[in-house]
């Protein structure tokens, strides 16, 4: 009975031994091509080859520039995880089988199995982001229109919620913002604790510290 019973765990195990050894195979590591982006932004700040890994559910995702990120499975949902430093991060589909969508707390990745498509949808964006111009200089920006006449102190919180980052301010009352989704700089002309203007400037070059 007892060699029976030995017999029958030892085919269990060669069974089970058999289904997971292709699966470990498939899980090693790939090339690939990831884009990054950071959150609520529509370009990349780098779109470099990259390499992707999976096994037993955790998710290992190391970039050209020695960057890495390493993901753990998280609760009972398929795509959610922790990242090395604790934070929620999540896959969401979107590229179909071209690749994989990895969302963490302040930036997304995209990651391409073709890196020749990649590297030509990396390009399509650049001259997408280039064919875009910033309004001209001294345009009032249609999205905080509202707020000129508002106190400074008060109204600068609802610049960040809508997308407007700061990047430095001046002795003589004017701040310069990034407009979230397009990088335009905005400045801001602040006299008596109220918001005088906001408009474009010139260029980007207005928002370099």
């Amino acid at each position: 009975m007892a060699i029976k019973s030995s017999n029958s765990f030892l085919a269990v195990a060669l069974a089970i031994a058999s289904v997971s050894f292709p699966l470990s195979v498939k899980a090693d590591t790939v090339n690939a091509r990831c884009d990054v982006f950071p959150k609520g932004e529509d370009r990349a700040t780098s779109s470099s080859p990259c390499t992707f890994s999976q096994r037993q559910g955790a998710v290992s995702i190391q970039l050209e520039n020695g960057r890495s990120y390493d993901l753990l499975p998280s609760g009972n949902r398929p795509g959610n995880y922790r990242d090395q430093n604790g934070d929620a991060a999540y896959r969401q589909a979107g590229l179909g089988d071209k690749g994989q969508i990895y969302r963490f707390a302040t930036e997304s990745i995209y990651v391409y199995w073709d890196t020749a498509s990649s590297r030509q949808n990396s390009g399509n964006r650049n001259r997408r982001a280039a064919a875009r111009r910033q309004p001209e200089a001294g345009t009032t920006v249609a999205r905080l229109r509202d707020l000129v006449g508002a106190r400074a102190g008060q109204a600068e919180n609802t610049v960040k919620e809508r997308g407007y980052r700061w990047v430095k301010s001046d002795d003589s009352g004017y701040s310069y913002w990034l407009e979230g989704k397009t990088n335009y700089c905005v400045t801001i002309q602040t006299d008596q604790g109220r918001y005088q203007s906001i408009v474009y400037t010139g260029g980007p070059q207005d928002c370099k510290n």
